[in-house]
């Protein structure tokens, strides 16, 4: 017996809904698993696309290229560029002679200074000021943590409410379906009676009448 449902959609193709809580025929029936399994086999595969319902993925980033670019590069599992070293190397002229290439290591050698400089300048505000703003930055981030933490469990709760009510409604409708069944078994077997009761009936009837034309042409 079918309990496929059919639910309208007010836009888009109707879904085709069942009652998985409470159809168990293919667990009864091994050989109808079995021929299932080989009818999906033969099927063409359905096209891997989300609901209707379901909108589009947000993108990410869209107006910031670098943070896109770090996006892409871990969705794609890339390892990360190796930073580039040479800018903090300090090294000398290899023609001691050449006038420009001193030109270019003092040059170098101003902007490491400058560089260590602001590193010393760094690590001073840090020293002063960093612990506080960690531990801002980490009440905050523990705070984002609390949320989504609970956005999750309300939707957990939310699932395991609709699974609920599903299986109920499900149960509450198999539970009538069988009372349907088996009011239409009993109804067709009473049916299939009467039918053989009147086949019965008929023959007697034939063999009565027939007798009747026996007694009234000896007579």
């Amino acid at each position: 017996m079918s309990t496929d449902m059919v639910v309208e959609e007010a836009s888009g193709p109707a879904i085709f809904d069942s009652l998985p809580y409470y159809d168990n025929d293919i667990e009864q029936h091994p050989i109808l698993k079995e021929k299932v399994e080989k009818e999906l086999a033969r099927e063409a595969k359905p096209p891997q696309t989300l609901h209707p319902r379901v909108p589009p993925a947000p993108q990410l980033f869209a107006n910031h290229p670098l943070l896109e670019a770090e996006l892409t590069r871990i969705e794609s599992h890339q390892p990360l560029v190796p930073l580039d070293t040479t800018r903090y190397q300090l090294p000398g002229p290899s023609h001691p002679d050449n006038e420009d290439e001193w030109k270019t290591a003092l040059s170098n050698a101003h902007a490491q200074l400058e560089h260590q400089r602001l590193r010393h300048q760094n690590l001073s505000l840090l020293q002063s000021y960093g612990a506080n703003s960690w531990r801002i930055h980490n009440y905050l981030t523990e705070a984002d943590a609390k949320n989504i933490e609970k956005a999750l469990e309300d939707l957990r709760n939310l699932t395991t409410e609709v699974n609920r009510e599903r299986k109920n409604f499900q149960t509450r409708i198999g539970n009538q379906l069988t009372s349907l069944e088996t009011r239409w078994t009993e109804l067709i077997s009473s049916i299939l009676q009467i039918e053989m009761a009147n086949v019965a009936l008929e023959v007697e009837i034939a063999r009565i009448n027939k007798a009747e034309a026996e007694l009234a042409a000896g007579s």
